[in-house]
């Protein structure tokens, strides 16, 4: 293929930028573009609202946290079940860009790591109906250590597939579209979960029903993707290099001094997160832990989330993320205040209804901004980075917090919230840029 170096070749600053198709293959990749983007915008929507309904049941800051509180009375297992989950994709997204950033397509690999990560949800249901006691609780750790492991690996493979087919003036829409759609179905789905399935024990076991539900949503997104999508071939690709050569590259990508401080503020913006699943606990003590609840606290998380997400992809398009970012963490920062300030049930539910506002931009502007500072070949990288060290926070957050929490309760939790939103902000708005109106290069 013209162009292209010989992988066999020592390493050297040439094998950083491999030109896959020659000159002009920039070009042909945006003519492609062009050519299939109603077929791909349909593909990535439609995947999008059902893996985003099916997903959104597992991660809301409720159904997990509860169903943990449920099989131990701990808070401190709340906060290993979060880590565990955290740790998984901490360990994975790196060996994942490596993988994808050499190859010509990617949609094989993300359907496999896609595929194993549903797999796991599947596991989940089946262990909540067959197994009890000690039996269940360890195989539910290992499923979501392992589905962690997969969702780290899935997230690089899939935020780079958009990259590839989906031009950056089209994101936010898409992304708008499809949290707004999968969010509304995710937030009536989590009250029903709350309400019927897990209240009413379905089959026996709610919380696996909830589960099995989540595993074939999330599977007849994947198989639509699979069946609807036209990737091109890669327009600029890396070089094949052992991994550990790899690896000792990853330094060169902080060479940017914005993406520098985007992760900066993404592992400060992260650890005001890792309170997300001890405020469904913080507000059962306060109003009584039940099914009701729990549907009703995910409905206002999700369905404020919903609503904020075409916003969200609006702002973002028009304006760029780095304003989107600021926003986000502005809402979060305001529904941390009505979750300390309420004492009845609806300053709580607001509280929720903010922090889903604040996490839909947060998560919209993180995938999206990571993807705009720098070269287009370096992409799987930069997301790889910005997975572990997102990632790396996360998994060590929930542990701390779950020991403050049982230790002194939950006053420090807050006040480091606070700090942790406060110093995110300082760093957005003061060392950022805004990567489309700045020569990333």
């Amino acid at each position: 293929m013209s162009g292209a170096l010989d992988p066999s070749a020592p390493a050297s600053e040439a094998d950083l930028a491999e030109s896959v198709a020659g000159e002009g293959a920039m070009e042909r990749h945006a003519r492609f573009v062009d050519a299939n983007m109603r077929r791909n915008f349909s593909a990535n929507l439609i995947h999008g609202i059902f893996g985003m309904t099916g997903f959104r049941l597992i991660y809301a800051p409720t159904i997990i946290p509860a169903y943990i509180h449920l099989l131990t009375g701990s808070a401190s297992a709340v906060g290993l079940g979060t880590a565990l989950l955290q740790l998984g994709g901490t360990i994975s997204p790196i060996a994942s860009g490596t993988r994808v950033e050499t190859r010509r397509f990617i949609l094989p690999y993300a359907v496999r790591v896609g595929s194993m990560m549903r797999v796991m949800l599947l596991g989940l249901a089946l262990a909540g109906w067959f197994l009890t006691g000690n039996q269940l609780l360890g195989v539910t750790f290992v499923l979501f250590l392992l589905l962690g492991f997969f969702s780290g690996a899935q997230r690089v493979a899939f935020q780079m597939l958009m990259a590839k087919v989906i031009p950056i003036r089209r994101r936010g829409r898409l992304q708008g579209y499809r949290n707004v759609v999968g969010g509304l179905i995710a937030a009536v789905l989590a009250w029903f979960a709350g309400h019927v399935m897990i209240e009413q024990s379905w089959f026996g076991n709610g919380y696996a029903t909830t589960f099995l539900l989540a595993f074939v949503l999330t599977s007849i997104g994947l198989f639509a993707l699979q069946l609807l999508i036209r990737e091109p071939e890669a327009p600029a690709r890396r070089s094949p290099l052992p991994w550990r050569e790899r690896i000792a590259e990853l330094p060169k990508l902080l060479h940017n001094p914005d993406f520098r401080h985007f992760l900066t503020a993404q592992g400060f913006a992260t650890a005001a997160r890792v309170g997300l699943p001890f405020w469904t606990i913080f507000v059962g003590d306060r109003l009584g832990l039940n099914g009701a609840l729990i549907g009703g606290l995910s409905l206002a998380f999700l369905g404020a989330d919903t609503v904020s997400n075409l916003a969200w992809g609006a702002i973002g398009d028009r304006y760029g993320f780095r304003i989107v970012y600021l926003l986000s963490l502005g809402a979060t920062l305001a529904g941390l205040i009505l979750l300390v300030t309420g004492t009845t049930a609806f300053p709580l539910y607001g509280a929720f209804a903010m922090m889903g506002v604040g996490s839909s931009g947060w998560m919209m502007a993180s995938a999206t901004m990571v993807l705009e500072f720098g070269a287009h070949e370096d992409i799987p990288m930069r997301l790889a980075f910005a997975t572990t060290v997102e990632g790396a926070v996360a998994a060590i957050g929930p542990l701390v917090a779950g020991a403050l929490v049982g230790l002194f309760g939950y006053t420090p939790l807050i006040v480091i919230t606070f700090i942790a939103l406060a110093v995110a902000a300082l760093v957005t708005m003061t060392r950022i840029r805004e990567p489309r109106t700045v020569d990333q290069h």
